[in-house]
Formats: structure tokens, C-alpha cells, sequence
């Protein structure tokens, strides 16, 4: 069954054009629809009224911080945007945040100026706002590919993890299927994951030995210690020396690993890992990539 989901992409305005655009952009590649944004200017309440209409026909709510509070709304003295995070908390409806890096911001400043990219007049109510939101789920990017990488892997992590209400079409209303990895998406992972270089050391009596693998061979070459799962004590021995916590943290990033949180825990492949691996067998990509 192909859901779409509806995303509700809250920022705030004049600082962010790009990195919405970027959002909305990866929202539509990933065949879901953004809805919030450029369809409403805050200005008053019956406009406020509109917006949280719209949250509450969203199926996730999702933030971009950059460094401005944004516009305020008279009665509460809080942003647009904090009360609209605020009411997506309150709704208990998915959210997650991208937050801008001090590099991303530090980039903007030099592209569109001090005062228009970092908060000048409501910086404690800025920071207040950070507080809260950095408690929540949140993905740090660094330039807007990173903002798309982040919604892509999100937005499946959602699916899998929310029994969301979405869009379906009625011809497809009545299949029940499992989720699984789109088109699209897998595409993204292998141009993704072929442009990720690692480094690691093999050691043995007679030396030491870097190799480099992109992120692909990684993957395939171990995808059987994470079918069996690997106990976090063992992740840095020589029988899988290839791999660090890094990059077993980087594949969890995209939800195609699970890392438990004690010490004990092993970490294992993910449903969404699985259906990646069948994909890339059958299009005869795990011996030939």
C-alpha cells in the first residue's frame, strides 16, 4: 500500500527560503506531501486558528531551527513557530527537528548578513525555544543535502515506527502489505552510500594495514554479523575489524541498523535494512555493485 504522508513544515520565514525549499523538494521525492509553509503569513488569530487546522490534519510535524526566533504573536509574546511546535507537542503528532549546525549558521551569516540570520531582539525566548526542541528528536545538518538526507530517512523511520493515518489511493485502500523501502529512496541510499568513505586498520603479527571502503561494500560485506547481531563489546575486534561505532552509528542514521542502549546490547539489522539488502539482491547489486 503506498501512503503518503502529509508533512507540516514549520520555520521561520525570510532567513530559511532555501533550506524550505530544500525540505519541500525531498517531502515530494519521497512521495509525501508538505503542506504549512507559504500558504499562510502570521499576522493574527483567525491565521493562527488556520495553521493549527493544518497540524491537525498533518501526519508529521516537522521543524527547521536556524538561529532566528521569529515573528510574535501579541497575545502569548512566543513566535509563530514556537506556538506551532507547541501545539503539535500538545496534539501528541510525530515531530522532528532539523537543526542547523553553528557551520550552517555560520554560512548564512556570511551569505544574507548578521541580523537576518541570528536573533537580535528575542535571543533568551530563542534559546528557551532551542532548549525544548533539542529534548525532542532532532537531526543536525550541516548544508540542505543534509537537511533532505535526514527528512528521507525520518519520514521511513516514521512509517515503520507510527501507525500513521496518511493519504492512499481507493484503489489501494484494501492491501494490507508491510512497509517497505521505496524506489526512490533505495536510489538515494546507493548514491549515498557510494560517496561515503571509511577508513579502517586491519592489524595482524605482521603490521598494520588501512583499507577504505565506501559505505556500500560495508554494508553488503557485513551483512551477515548484523543479521546475527554484534554485541557492542565485540565491535571493534579483528574478526569484524572493518567496523567501528561510527559507522555503525552512521547506517543507523538512515534506520537501517539497531543499536540498543545498554552495554550489553547488540547491534542488528533493522526491518528497513533487510528490505534494503533484498533490493540490492535483486537487482543483482550485492556481487556487481
Amino acid at each position: 500500500m503506498n501512503k503518503k504522508l502529509q508533512v507540516f513544515v514549520s520555520s521561520t520565514y525570510t532567513d530559511l527560503i532555501e533550506e524550505r525549499q530544500a525540505a519541500v523538494q525531498a517531502i515530494l521525492d519521497a512521495g509525501h506531501i508538505p503542506a504549512g509553509m507559504e500558504l499562510f503569513k502570521a499576522g493574527n488569530e483567525s491565521q493562527l486558528e488556520t495553521i493549527y487546522k493544518w497540524i491537525d490534519e498533518s501526519d508529521v510535524y516537522m521543524l527547521i531551527l536556524g538561529g532566528r526566533y521569529g515573528s510574535i504573536e501579541k497575545i502569548t509574546g512566543k513566535s509563530y513557530t514556537h506556538l506551532e511546535y507547541e501545539y503539535a507537542l500538545s496534539k501528541n503528532i510525530p515531530i522532528f527537528s532539523i537543526v542547523l549546525s553553528e557551520k550552517f549558521i555560520t554560512n548564512k551569516i556570511n551569505s544574507i548578513g548578521l541580523s537576518n540570520a541570528t536573533e537580535q531582539t528575542y535571543s533568551g525566548k530563542y534559546q528557551t525555544f532551542k532548549s525544548l526542541v533539542m529534548t525532542k528528536i532532532i537531526r543536525p545538518a550541516n548544508d540542505c543535502k543534509d537537511i533532505q538526507i535526514a527528512i528521507y530517512a525520518t519520514l521511513i523511520d516514521f512509517i515503520y515506527q507510527y501507525n500513521l493515518i496518511g493519504w492512499v489511493r481507493g484503489n489501494e485502500a484494501s492491501t494490507i502489505n508491510p512497509p517497505t523501502i521505496d524506489e526512490y529512496y533505495f536510489m538515494k541510499l546507493i548514491d549515498i552510500f557510494k560517496n561515503k568513505q571509511f577508513s579502517y586498520t586491519h592489524s595482524t603479527i605482521l603490521g598494520d594495514t588501512v583499507y577504505t571502503l565506501n559505505a556500500l561494500d560495508i554494508f553488503i560485506t557485513n551483512f551477515f554479523y548484523f543479521c546475527i547481531g554484534i554485541p557492542k563489546s565485540d565491535i571493534n575486534n579483528n574478526q569484524i575489524s572493518q567496523l567501528s561505532f561510527q559507522i555503525c552509528e552512521y547506517f543507523e542514521n538512515f534506520n537501517l541498523l539497531s543499536i540498543g542502549t545498554s552495554q550489553y546490547a547488540k547491534i542488528i539489522i533493522s526491518p528497513l535494512g533487510k528490505s534494503f539488502y533484498k533490493l540490492l539482491k535483486q537487482k543483482n547489486m550485492v556481487n556487481n555493485h
